[in-house]
């Protein structure tokens, strides 16, 4: 007999021969699309091979004859050997097992309280993590200055050449600019009232308090700090991390610690520098604008703007700097997958880096007014 599975239909009956195989699955698709859905008998004896796609085939075949015959029962193949009966029956009965499984219903979408709910809850688990992270941070802190041996001095030297002293025309350029702005708006309030030296009492408590630690941070949060997060997210994607951790190399004595020391000295010379330009820019505007000579506004600066002004600011420093390094570090070493994810947690750690810089200036403002600095 042939090796090909077939079907040839005779009145009243159809007999089957053949392989009914899995390579044979497109030749029976065909054979039983084109058979009229009419109740017959089926003869079996000419089938030399059965396997599972087989006897899928051949079952669809028997529902095909069922549906013609009026819901009459499902025929029956005369003529199969025990084994090939064994087969269909097993086959027979997954396909009603399937049948009678209740469908899955569609996932809703979340409502409105469900979306808040899980926002609310990832929000929760990431400030933990990172509560977690930071007191890790601390015992590694603690670790090192317990054994001061083990500081790595190199990748400290590091870091502030590319952290602070590289980072230094860009801070200067804009906090220049920043000078100008709060030296040309200051002046159109001013200038109508006659009160054009006051310009240097606005000028520097602004710049010296606010502006110059603020703007110097931002910059960093968004040139360092996501620099640190892709750093260390590409590690983490490359197994780096794993590969230290393997070697007995602790991954925040390596990447983490160097970083933040090296920002906690960059970030305070940063921002006095910040200061010296910013004042600068402001006292050009205000010998174009005002009409207020170097001289002048230097003599007003000096009676008006305190050492404690200046302590105000550059004391919030480090403190940006330490939110700078942790968030970047934190969300760098919850990078997972592919690149992709490393550019959303690069992401990330900027957004969270500058609205946890501009929170902690907003509690330095509250603090040091109860304080009356």
């Amino acid at each position: 007999m042939s090796l090909a599975a077939q079907i040839r239909a005779e009145p009243d009956r159809l007999l089957l021969s053949g392989h009914w195989t899995a390579g044979s699955v497109q030749l029976l698709e065909r054979q039983i699309s084109s058979l009229p859905s009419t109740a017959a008998t089926v003869d079996g004896r000419g089938i030399e091979a059965l396997d599972t796609a087989g006897a899928w085939m051949l079952q669809r075949l028997l529902l095909r004859l069922a549906e013609g015959g009026a819901g009459a029962d499902q025929p029956a193949v005369h003529g199969l050997s025990p084994a090939f009966s064994r087969l269909l029956d097993l086959v027979g009965q997954r396909i009603a097992a399937q049948a009678s499984r209740p469908a899955v219903p569609a996932a809703k979408a979340p409502s409105f309280t469900g979306r808040l709910g899980q926002s609310s809850a990832a929000v929760f688990s990431e400030a933990s993590a990172l509560l977690a992270f930071i007191g890790e941070i601390s015992h590694a802190v603690l670790r090192c200055l317990a054994h001061p041996a083990s500081i790595r001095w190199r990748p400290i030297l590091f870091n502030i050449r590319s952290a602070g002293v590289q980072a230094l025309p860009i801070v200067g350029l804009l906090s220049f600019l920043l000078g100008v702005v709060v030296a040309y708006q200051g002046g159109e309030q001013l200038k109508p009232y006659g009160a054009n030296i006051y310009i240097a009492d606005l000028l520097g408590v602004s710049m010296l308090r606010e502006f110059a630690p603020l703007i110097t941070a931002i910059i960093i949060a968004g040139r360092s700090g996501s620099a640190y997060a892709a750093q260390i997210g590409t590690m983490s994607v490359t197994e780096e991390i794993d590969a230290m951790r393997t070697l007995g190399i602790p991954p925040l004595e390596m990447l983490v610690l160097p970083k933040l020391a090296a920002l906690l000295i960059a970030l305070p010379l940063l921002t006095v520098f910040a200061d010296v330009l910013g004042v600068l820019g402001g006292m050009c505007m205000a010998s174009v604008q005002l009409g207020v000579s170097f001289v002048e506004f230097a003599d007003r600066f000096g009676k008006a703007v305190s050492p404690t002004t200046l302590l105000v600011g550059v004391g919030k420093a480090p403190a940006f700097a330490a939110v700078i390094v942790v968030v970047g570090c934190f969300q760098g070493l919850r990078t997972h997958g592919g690149a992709d994810s490393v550019g959303r947690q690069t992401t990330r750690s900027v957004v969270q880096a500058i609205f946890l810089v501009i929170v902690a200036d907003a509690l330095f403002s509250i603090a040091f007014s109860t304080l009356h600095l």
